[in-house]
């Protein structure tokens, strides 16, 4: 039987979402109550710099009676020509999955299509899935259901918003993103078959926030774009969360942000450290539905 594999999140069924996020509860309720990786090991591998990933995957893998390794991308063969292929072949007689922290989606792909064990997306330039799972379980956890809820993203429309997009609209949310011209997400995104929400886009924040439960955005200037970084905060100046747009949302809106946050730019301080964000909660929520997802993918 062929390996699960978690690169863009639309591997999972609309139930299979529901049944991960449900899992995520019980295991942030009770953090020990699983042992789903007693004797394995799961390699990560990162080719990006990583706070949130790295310590949130290294120690839910404690918390499954696993034993993460982690590596850094020059520490592997795959920073002087090995192939993907040959790494995936490799790693698959030691470990019980992989995860990588990359920039190419392609090579997510190839690891996929020559490992006998599940490989996971820890970041690409395409998607980020692990990250919207812990923004779902957020939003479970503050509105009780997703269906039918409104999630507004602001800004660039990057690897999160188009993560957000795929897996949100998977879990019946309506997202709403708002970009300027040459930052919005592609119009010919195919939405899994089963979702059961919508996207949609606009230029202006404030119509894409109205009837939102919350709004949330990603840093002007990713990893990678620091060649365009002027062009990028004065193209997005106009895309920020502050307490006027989320007063312009639905009563009792809160902020969401992936980090890491440049407060003043994409987001203030005031948000960023107020009464009125889930931040630090999302930040959390990653090693909770990480650890649900590796319990689906090893199962």
């Amino acid at each position: 039987m062929p390996p699960r594999h978690f690169l863009t999140g639309t591997e999972l069924t609309a139930e299979e979402l529901d049944a991960l996020l449900d899992r995520a509860l019980e295991l942030k309720r009770e953090p020990l109550s699983s042992n789903a990786l007693a004797g394995r090991s799961v390699a990560l591998i990162f080719e990006k710099p990583s706070t949130r990933t790295r310590v949130s995957f290294d120690v839910g893998i404690h918390e499954l009676g696993g034993h993460a390794v982690v590596l850094r991308s020059d520490e592997l063969q795959l920073s002087r020509g090995e192939a993907p292929r040959d790494t995936a072949l490799v790693l698959s007689r030691h470990v019980a999955a992989v995860g990588l922290r990359t920039g190419a989606d392609a090579i997510l792909e190839e690891l996929a299509a020559y490992s006998a064990v599940p490989i996971l997306n820890m970041l690409s330039a395409g998607h980020h899935p692990c990250q919207a799972l812990a923004d779902l379980l957020t939003l479970r956890e503050a509105c009780a259901s997703l269906e039918g809820v409104r999630l507004a993203y602001i800004g660039d429309a990057n690897n999160i918003a188009r993560s957000l997009a795929l897996l949100g609209s998977l879990a019946g949310v309506h997202v709403a993103l708002a970009s300027p011209a040459g930052y919005a997400l592609e119009d010919d995104l195919a939405l899994p078959a089963s979702a059961r929400g919508s996207v949609t886009r606009y230029t202006d924040p404030y119509e894409a926030v109205r009837g939102a439960a919350a709004v949330y955005t990603d840093v002007w200037v990713s990893m990678g774009d620091e060649a365009t970084a002027a062009e990028r905060r004065s193209a997005l100046a106009g895309y920020r969360v502050d307490d006027a747009l989320l007063n312009a949302a639905a009563p009792g809106a809160f902020a969401m942000h992936d980090l890491p946050a440049h407060p003043g730019e994409e987001i203030t301080p005031e948000v960023l450290y107020g009464a009125r964000e889930r931040i630090w909660d999302q930040a959390e929520n990653r090693r909770h539905a990480q650890k649900a997802l590796l319990e689906w993918l090893v199962a």
